[in-house]
């Protein structure tokens, strides 16, 4: 951006130069260089008005492309969120399920033995 602007500047410094430079040495009547150094100065105008619109539009294509490269960068790693939140999800429903099984597997280990307990005493007070 900077060398465009330099290049504008050097370019409006230029034609102001030789603006100057042609109204010193022009061998032609007044109104026909005023009408030439208005033309000179439109087309001027026109060219920098080209060059600022040329350089909005970089400068919108290039925000347009950042914009989008941040929304999907954002869209993976919203992505990537939900990937994990799915696998913690199921890494937590595997470990209840576990815990269930060996909750069971306690819980009726528990139950024989105390059925066990209460039979042998149950015998011994039938044998007494």
């Amino acid at each position: 951006m900077k060398d465009t602007t330099r290049v504008i500047a050097a370019l409006l410094i230029g034609a102001a130069a030789g603006a100057a430079l042609g109204l010193l040495l022009a061998p032609e009547k007044g109104e026909t260089v005023r009408e030439g150094i208005a033309d000179f100065v439109n087309d001027l105008i026109d060219a920098a008005k080209n060059k600022a619109q040329s350089a909005g539009g970089n400068l919108k294509d290039i925000g347009n492309t950042a914009f989008d490269r941040a929304k999907s960068k954002f869209r993976g790693a919203v992505s990537d969120a939900a990937d994990y939140k799915d696998e913690a999800i199921d890494a937590a429903k595997a470990k209840v399920e576990n815990a269930k099984d060996e909750a069971r597997s306690n819980y009726n280990s528990a139950k024989t033995k105390v059925k066990g307990t209460a039979d042998d005493w149950n015998d011994s007070i039938q044998k007494a």
